[in-house]
């Protein structure tokens, strides 16, 4: 597999097939399960945000993976499995859109997601993982005045992975309309720090969350040779961490100055 800018190994290919099933089979091999540890957390700022309904907008969603997880009450591994079943794997597209749907749970909070791909969110929608999709580039641009009136909406923005490719020029957009609660978990090898300061000029504070979480396995040797280059670069001692074989997020949380204390639970951690 190529490498992109970043040193990691390019998934690029997963996030453009009709379904998530190439998707899910990748990233089956490397234990991605970072979704599955963020959703306690995603949960709890869920349950303490004020609005009655919440609506949650996914960057870089690709195929609405933290809404599946939330909506079908389900983990990492029921979705490794259902994609990877042959059965599952021997439907055609409009079965396997069906049989998605069927998993979903009424009720709830309203997901919407942001991404680049389109057909990954035509996936998510079809299914009806997702509400809402937004396929727009605000790294490049603005939104239109739809894309805007969604994002007006919007009441907590989460993401797993998407920064360092998103930065603060995607995320302040988005919070200019609602000023919406965020919650990102981010690879150590990027700093979060611009995006915190640029959030803090439109009235956020920053909270960092203890601990660490595994995102994933390197995919090959040379992979981790260079990631363990970048964080050396940066600064960031990877010992007993990504020297392991593992690549590791931290958890920030950005709200609105004045928003209300917010703890989590042993539990969520």
């Amino acid at each position: 597999m190529p490498f992109d800018s970043t040193g990691k190994i390019s998934f690029d290919h997963i996030y453009t097939a009709p379904d998530p099933r190439p998707f899910f089979g990748t990233l089956k091999r490397v234990g991605y399960h970072i979704p599955q540890l963020a959703k306690p957390y995603f949960a709890r700022l869920i349950d303490a945000h004020p609005a009655e309904r919440p609506t949650v907008l996914d960057v870089g969603c690709s195929y609405g993976v933290n809404a599946a997880l939330q909506r079908c009450d389900a983990t990492m591994d029921d979705l490794y499995a259902h994609y990877t079943d042959p059965a599952v794997r021997a439907l055609d597209h409009a079965a396997l859109v069906a049989a998605d749907r069927q998993r979903v749970r009424p009720g709830g909070p309203k997901f919407y997601g942001l991404d680049s791909s389109d057909p990954a969110l035509e996936y998510a929608l079809s299914a009806g993982f997702l509400d809402e999709a937004i396929h727009a580039d605000l790294e490049r641009d603005d939104p239109d005045s739809t894309q805007q009136k969604l994002l007006d909406d919007v009441d907590l923005v989460v993401s797993t992975g998407c920064v360092g490719y998103v930065t603060e020029k995607t995320l302040t957009r988005v919070a200019r309309g609602a000023q919406p609660w965020m919650a990102h978990f981010v690879l150590r090898m990027f700093s979060y720090e611009p995006i915190a300061e640029s959030l803090a000029e439109l009235g956020y504070e920053t909270t960092g969350v203890g601990g660490v979480f595994r995102q994933r396995q390197f995919a090959s040797a040379e992979e981790q040779t260079q990631i363990l280059d970048t964080l050396s670069a940066a600064g960031v001692d990877p010992t007993g961490l990504e020297s392991d074989g593992w690549l590791y997020a931290q958890l920030y949380v950005s709200r609105p100055e004045g928003s209300a204390p917010l703890a989590f639970s042993d539990e969520e951690g």
